[in-house]
């Protein structure tokens, strides 16, 4: 079947009947699940449930479960977790740590009916990143970064669960929070290449991307990269990423107009699906009308990464959850 190009946020911890009436009509290709999405196991279980039921087909039902600052799921019934950074700082082997991490992240995720995961933040910390992102990344350097985000994609991917990662073509320059204001970034094209692109190029191979709200004026001093063509370009040619891409939230204010000009924009910059994630009805049929159904190109990379979506490989979590505990404890010593 034909996928609508958007990921819809619901409104509550039920599906309204509003909500499974249009979801029915539009068929979105997947879901977006936040803090107020959640209450139990159970109660997110039903949710998932209703709304693959209602979209008429096997829809990836996402969250940010990063852990630590952006974590939706969370105590008593889920575990709380460090910030990367942090944990990156502490534990005797980093990257096994992280791999143990979102192992047990996925578990925790896939028992409950989400299937895709908005990680690995694969954008590099600078001394100037905004407190937004510092502590959500994993190191300073593009060798780090990189090998500490395919652990985290591969752990994903023997759990079941798609990795999304974001925010290509790199987020770690920003000195504003893209939710609220329009970064600007001004390295030159080849530092960026060097740095900041690094990351992404060496996962190109991962199903699903998220976009950047941020303008590189080297490269395009006119829109932030999710509204670029230009941007579009160095994505899928330079840096080779041939997944699907979404956009971050088309709420943020880091992009100008409204939620259907900012969809269409996006749409036509190259974007395959927009995400829009606060729950507004009039919010949500203005996305789906300017969304539209995905073409054939975006279609089949939506097909290819929903493929990539495989039974989890059967593993102790009791072990795994031990083997992190002393990773962190003799880190921390």
């Amino acid at each position: 079947m034909g996928f609508g190009a958007a990921i819809f946020g619901p409104e509550g911890h039920v599906i309204t009947d509003w909500e499974r009436a249009y979801f029915r009509e539009y068929a979105p290709f997947g879901f977006i699940l936040f803090a107020r999405n959640v209450d139990t196991p159970d109660q997110v279980r039903r949710l998932c449930g209703d709304l693959r039921e209602a979209a008429g087909h096997d829809a990836p039902i996402l969250v940010d479960q990063e852990g630590g600052r952006v974590q939706r799921l969370r105590e008593p019934h889920w575990r709380q977790w460090l910030p990367p950074l942090e944990q990156m700082q502490i534990a005797a082997d980093p990257m096994r740590a992280m791999w143990l991490r979102y192992r047990l992240i996925a578990a925790e995720l896939k028992a409950v009916g989400i299937d895709a995961n908005c990680a690995p933040c694969a954008d590099i910390t600078a001394r100037l990143t905004h407190p937004f992102l510092r502590n959500r990344c994993y190191g300073g350097d593009a060798v780090t970064v990189m090998d500490a985000s395919r652990a985290v994609a591969d752990a994903h991917l023997a759990g079941g669960v798609l990795p999304v990662v974001k925010h290509i073509p790199g987020h770690g320059r920003a000195t504003v929070d893209s939710h609220k204001d329009l970064p600007r970034v001004t390295a030159a094209r080849e530092d960026l290449e060097a740095q900041d692109f690094a990351p992404f190029k060496a996962l190109a191979d991962l199903p699903m991307g998220m976009t950047a709200h941020i303008v590189f004026e080297d490269i395009d001093d006119s829109a932030p990269a999710t509204t670029s063509r230009v941007m579009m370009d160095v994505i899928r040619n330079d840096i080779g990423f041939n997944g699907l891409l979404m956009t971050d939230d088309i709420g943020m204010e880091a992009l100008s107009g409204d939620v259907a000009q900012r969809t269409r924009a996006s749409i036509a910059a190259g974007c395959d699906v927009v995400l829009h994630c606060c729950g507004d009805a009039a919010e949500i049929v203005q996305v789906g009308q300017a969304a539209g159904q995905m073409g054939d190109a975006a279609q089949a990379r939506a097909e290819a990464a929903l493929m990539m979506r495989k039974s989890p490989a059967p593993v102790d979590i009791a072990a795994l959850s031990e083997e992190f505990d002393d990773l962190l404890g003799a880190g921390s010593e």
